[in-house]
């Protein structure tokens, strides 16, 4: 998604460059020609990576051969570590510039790949605004460009607007749950998530539940006992009341929208267990990360039962000084991710690399 909005704008001021890489739909409108569809290989974890090792060295040698051929003026890595700094360092022997935007989350686990970032990367782009002075304490060339979320927020629809579109009426106190955009978040979320938003109805008769699907997953729709809605997050977000999100990026949407939350996530035990050996910071929710403390309540691993959960919410929806106390940290977080136009800054660096 990131991608395709850089390659759009990088098309507006570039014409004369072609684009190509692995990713989407997002990207493929955009212009981009499409080498392997990022479906196939999107993955989170220690244990569950393991699976997919043959694909992505398969991945790795194709590209190192398109490097090869002198054709490429710019490599830019998004995201994905793992893979991408074997990109990078192919990149790096072949001589061509790589611009790294959405860099490693090296403030969380990995500050050693700090050095190696600083010898394979020729610019980085961050999102977070801490990331900046981190990163250029290694010596790394680094522009704080705002979070691309702001380009999506730019024209959110009001409560009304957003409650009209989803058939939701003034006066409807609306549940909204956000499992995941992966296979694997949605095998270990669905169940307690549904649960959840079952305990949460119980309590509190004439709730409305909406389950947000990602368009990069399948939902079962007879597992499911609530409206499915899809690729309408801010839609969602804003005409709900009280929202359930996995962490990671969408609970800086709902911060964006304004919309309190409760923060879960489970994963296989064992790549939990090192996890907890590895990670250096105190929260997984990254609303919780922007703000340095516990803005959202996390429900994490075996913390993730339906009745808890539900309590967490319901105090949401009832105390209305608790619920303002979260606002007030969103509307913080929201000030820290910067300014709308994160996708043009990114081009731009591109053009430049690109000579």
């Amino acid at each position: 998604m990131h991608a395709g909005s850089v390659a759009a704008r990088l098309r507006e001021i570039r014409p004369d460059l072609a684009t190509a890489g692995v990713g989407g739909a997002h990207m493929r409108a955009s212009g981009v020609e499409i080498t392997r569809d990022y479906a196939e290989l999107a993955v989170m974890g220690f244990v569950e990576i393991v699976r997919h090792i043959p694909k992505h060295a398969a991945l790795l040698r194709q590209l190192r051969a398109r490097l090869a051929t002198g054709n490429v003026a710019v490599v830019v890595l998004i995201d994905y570590p793992g893979f991408n700094m074997k990109v990078a360092a192919a990149a790096r022997e072949a001589g061509v510039p790589v611009l790294y935007y959405v860099t490693p989350q090296v403030w969380a686990w990995g500050a050693g790949r700090l050095p190696k970032l600083a010898r394979l990367v020729t610019k980085a782009a961050v999102i977070l605004p801490f990331e900046a002075p981190l990163l250029a304490g290694y010596g790394i060339d680094t522009t704080f460009v705002g979070h691309p979320l702001l380009d999506r927020a730019q024209n959110l629809p009001t409560r009304a607007q957003a409650r009209e579109r989803l058939g939701i009426g003034p006066d409807e106190k609306v549940l909204a749950l956000f499992p995941g955009s992966r296979e694997q978040e949605i095998a270990r979320h669905f169940a307690p998530f549904i649960e959840s938003g079952r305990e949460l109805a119980r309590r509190h008769p004439g709730l409305r539940v909406i389950v947000h699907g990602a368009p990069t997953v399948n939902l079962d729709a007879l597992e499911c006992p609530f409206e499915i809605v899809r690729g309408a997050s801010f839609d969602v977000f804003r005409a709900a009341d009280v929202a359930l999100c996995k962490s990671g990026t969408t609970t800086l949407e709902a911060a964006i929208a304004q919309c309190p939350m409760a923060v879960a996530y489970r994963t296989g035990g064992l790549s939990y267990a090192i996890a907890r050996r590895v990670v250096k910071i105190p929260y997984i929710g990254l609303v919780n990360v922007v703000a340095g403390r516990e803005v959202a309540r996390e429900f994490v691993q075996g913390a993730l039962q339906p009745v808890a959960v539900a309590t967490e919410l319901g105090r949401l929806l009832d105390d209305a000084a608790y619920r303002e106390r979260q606002r007030e940290g969103l509307i913080e977080v929201r000030s820290q991710l910067g300014t709308p136009g994160a996708a043009g800054r990114v081009a731009e660096m591109i053009s430049g690399l690109a000579g």
